[in-house]
C-alpha cells in the first residue's frame, strides 16, 4: 500500500504543474460569468470527467498512435520537452491573461449568442487542463513504464486510473470553489502561482530533452 501511495504521489507531482488547475479556474471565471450556480456546478463535473477520459485515452492508446506513425520514445520525449518548456515559458512570461486567450474570446462570443454553450470540453478540459504538454507527459510515462520501473506490476496497473481520477477531482473541487479561490488569493496570487509552476515546467521540459538526447546517444550504433 505504501508503494501505491508513493506512485500516486509521484504521478500527482508530475501532472499537476502541467494540468495547473488554478489557470483553469481563472479561465472558468472569465467564461462562466453568465452562468447560474447550477450551470457552473454542472460544467465543473463535465470538465472533470472530460479530463479523466482524455488522460485515460492518452495513457492506454497513446503507444498505439506512436507505433502507427513510427514515433520513437526519444523523439516523443524531446518533442514533449519542447512542448512542456514552451508552455512553461508562456506561463512565466504571459503575453495575455487566461480570460483574454483566443479560446476564451471564441467562447465568449458563443455564450453571448447561445447562453447554454458548452465550455466543459473546450477550453476547460482541453487545452487548458489536459493540453499537449499533459498528453505528451502521459504518453512518455506510459512508454517508460512499459520498459520497466521499480514498482510492482499491480501498482503499475492500479495507480494510473487513480492518479487521473484524483486530477479530475482536484479540478472539480477547484472549479466548484473558483469564486472563493479568487477571493482568497486574488488575481495577483493566481498569476504568482502560475509563474512558479511555469518555472517548474521549463525545468521539466529541459530534463525531458536531456533524457531524450542521452537515450539517442546510448542507442546510437557504434
Amino acid at each position: 500500500m505504501m508503494e501505491l501511495m508513493k506512485a500516486i504521489g509521484l504521478g500527482l507531482v508530475v501532472l499537476l504543474p502541467l494540468a495547473n488547475p488554478l489557470t483553469t479556474v481563472a479561465l472558468f471565471l472569465g467564461l462562466a460569468g453568465n452562468m447560474n450556480k447550477q450551470a457552473r456546478d454542472r460544467t465543473a463535473v463535465m470538465a472533470s470527467m472530460n479530463v479523466f477520459v482524455i488522460m485515460m485515452v492518452a495513457y492506454y492508446a497513446g503507444q498505439v498512435v506512436m507505433n502507427t506513425f513510427g514515433i520513437s520514445i526519444p523523439g516523443l520525449r524531446i518533442a514533449g520537452g519542447l512542448i512542456v518548456g514552451l508552455i512553461g515559458f508562456r506561463m512565466l512570461f504571459p503575453q495575455q491573461k487566461a480570460h483574454e486567450s483566443p479560446e476564451s474570446r471564441t467562447k465568449h462570443e458563443e455564450l453571448s449568442e447561445e447562453p447554454e454553450a458548452n465550455i466543459a470540453f473546450v477550453p476547460l478540459a482541453m487545452p487548458s487542463t489536459a493540453g499537449p504538454g499533459t498528453i505528451a507527459m502521459i504518453i512518455s510515462s506510459a512508454s517508460t513504464i512499459q520498459h520497466g520501473v521499480d514498482f510492482t506490476p499491480w501498482v503499475v496497473m492500479v495507480a494510473p486510473p487513480i492518479i487521473f481520477a484524483l486530477v479530475g477531482v482536484i479540478l472539480w473541487a477547484s472549479l466548484r470553489s473558483s469564486g472563493a479561490i479568487m477571493r482568497l488569493v486574488g488575481k495577483s496570487g493566481i498569476e504568482a502561482i502560475s509563474r512558479l509552476m511555469g518555472f517548474l515546467l521549463v525545468c521539466m521540459g529541459v530534463q525531458f530533452i536531456i533524457n531524450g538526447v542521452i537515450e539517442i546517444i546510448k542507442t546510437w550504433p557504434a
